[in-house]
């Protein structure tokens, strides 16, 4: 019978000392959170003021989602190179399904946001199947479904076009009780994140990427968890495609693109090692937090446009570094 008790026997709570080692990385991760806040705030003066954090938020929260699901693939031990295409593809979705059912009903607009994110999950659970069951490897196995996604999104939609659903643009930009709605949305993929870590699955998923054949040994189905892992990281990824739509208000074939890049550096910023095991989404938030801030240095900053993706690269290797100097301390602690 498997039961939380079989993972609990390979993840044991550590003492006080080695919870502060462990946590290291996030609290470097933080540190460089600090300081692309520091120059933001000198080449943006009002970067706190409600209406940029709003701005700042509506830009983020697309690779935030994502960055949470891909941290949730790494940390069983995987890793998905399409969640770029499994969010273009659910961007492409949402508004083509907007053109035929029409871009004004809320039930509509429902029912379509409801449809992607279910062709969102259905393409992790076939990059799962892929990786877990058939025993291909992740990172050739996601690189080629990549292009399948893509494919699939271009043959959707050829061209870029059409109109997001005018509800989902509206709540996108909406405020309740003075609280920009998209809060309350990075708030809901933080809880998401928290339920599952609390869950039988969540234990799981920590136990199959720390030993995933000390896992076998105890009894999980290993392969049942890491198929699943991939399942739940469509959803972020659905998200992450629902919440970009809404922020571009129409559909692209290629926006997706740059995010999966983006989405694996989110993840090593925030503290978690590629290998699996430890860390957590909460770093991601943060790592892609970072990313978003870098982004606007550059903007500000006035760089060229053809040398702001040299300058970003040398920011995000620099943040790299200043991460992974969190996690040499705590191997060393």
């Amino acid at each position: 019978m498997l039961n939380g008790q079989d993972a609990r026997l390979i993840i044991q709570r550590p003492p006080l000392p080695s919870v502060l080692r462990r946590s290291l990385p996030f609290l470097a991760s933080l540190g460089v959170l600090g300081g692309v806040l520091v120059v933001n705030a000198i080449l943006q003066p009002n970067l706190l003021t409600l209406p940029v954090i709003r701005s700042n938020l509506a830009t983020f929260l697309p690779l935030i989602a994502a960055a949470v699901g891909q941290a949730i693939i790494v940390l069983s031990g995987g890793i998905d190179l399409s969640a770029g295409g499994i969010i273009t593809l659910v961007n492409v979705v949402l508004v083509s399904l907007a053109g035929v059912w029409g871009t004004e009903s809320g039930w509509s607009t429902l029912a379509a946001v409801l449809v992607s994110l279910l062709v969102a999950v259905a393409a992790g659970l076939l990059n799962g199947l892929l990786v877990a069951s058939l025993r291909l490897q992740a990172i050739v196995a996601t690189f080629a479904t990549n292009f399948v996604w893509m494919g699939l999104a271009l043959a959707v939609l050829p061209v870029p076009g059409g109109q997001a659903p005018i509800p989902l643009y509206r709540l996108y930009r909406a405020s309740f009780l003075g609280i920009p709605s998209v809060v309350f949305l990075l708030i809901l993929v933080i809880l998401l994140w928290v339920i599952l870590k609390r869950s039988r699955m969540g234990q799981f998923l920590y136990a199959v990427g720390g030993h995933a054949q000390a896992a076998f040994a105890s009894g999980l189905p290993v392969e049942r968890v890491r198929m699943l892992t991939y399942g739940l990281g469509g959803l972020f990824f659905g998200l992450a495609g629902v919440f970009l739509t809404a922020d571009i208000a129409s559909g692209d074939p290629l926006i997706g693109s740059p995010l999966t890049m983006n989405t694996i550096a989110a993840v090593v910023i925030g503290g978690t090692p590629l290998a699996g095991g430890t860390g957590g989404a909460g770093g991601a938030v943060v790592g892609a937090i970072v990313l978003g801030l870098i982004r606007n240095i550059i903007f500000f900053a006035n760089v060229p446009p053809f040398y702001q993706d040299f300058i970003s690269g040398l920011i995000i290797i620099a943040a790299l570094a200043l991460a992974a100097g969190g996690r040499g301390r705590r191997r060393s602690a």
